[in-house]
């Protein structure tokens, strides 16, 4: 088996050979990208953008947690972002679970000693089209997210490289 600690320095040493620094950490493109951690999603790749461009907020099912919200506001407020993309995507693994069935999983795992607060793991239950508009609603309805910025939603599909839009999300993220 590789060695990936061994792998990543030479290819770190690679890439730094024809790195250029980004000025600052302001997006040039002014925008933020909500997304899942899923390896197969590329969003620079997808969606036409390259280093500098977009801040990129990554988690499980791309779902807008207190932690996602956190990071959109200051890449708003602080480092001048203006619009925001939420994209989840198809065969996205937070489909195959319920909030009931990760804790049965993690009891099952921990000692019995072990205690900790309930998490809302945020799956998806009920449709990537549905989860888009939740998460895009959670967004624009929050207090410290500017109503001038547009908020689109899309579900990117992992078989086609196609990006469909959730016409239903982006009406309801759309600026005021």
């Amino acid at each position: 088996m590789p060695n990936l600690y061994k792998d990543v320095v030479a290819a770190n040493e690679l890439y730094a050979q024809t790195y250029t620094a980004q000025p600052d950490a302001f997006a040039h493109r002014h925008a933020a990208i909500l997304t899942c951690m899923d390896s197969r999603l590329l969003p620079n790749e997808f969606m036409g953008f390259k280093a500098g461009d977009i801040h990129l907020i990554r988690n499980a099912g791309g779902r807008a947690s207190d932690d996602a919200i956190r990071s959109l506001i200051i890449s708003s407020k602080l480092l001048k972002t203006n619009q925001f993309f939420v994209v989840h995507h198809t065969d996205c693994g937070m489909q195959r679970f319920t909030n009931e069935s990760v804790q049965e999983v993690l009891a099952s795992a921990l000692a019995s000693s072990v205690t900790y607060q309930p998490i809302d793991w945020l799956t998806i239950q009920h449709g990537l089209f549905k989860s888009v508009l939740e998460d895009v609603t959670k967004i624009r309805n929050h207090p410290l997210i500017s109503s001038d910025i547009p908020i689109y939603g899309f579900i990117f599909d992992v078989m086609t490289g196609k990006l469909i839009p959730v016409d239903e999300a982006i009406r309801v993220g759309k600026a005021k």
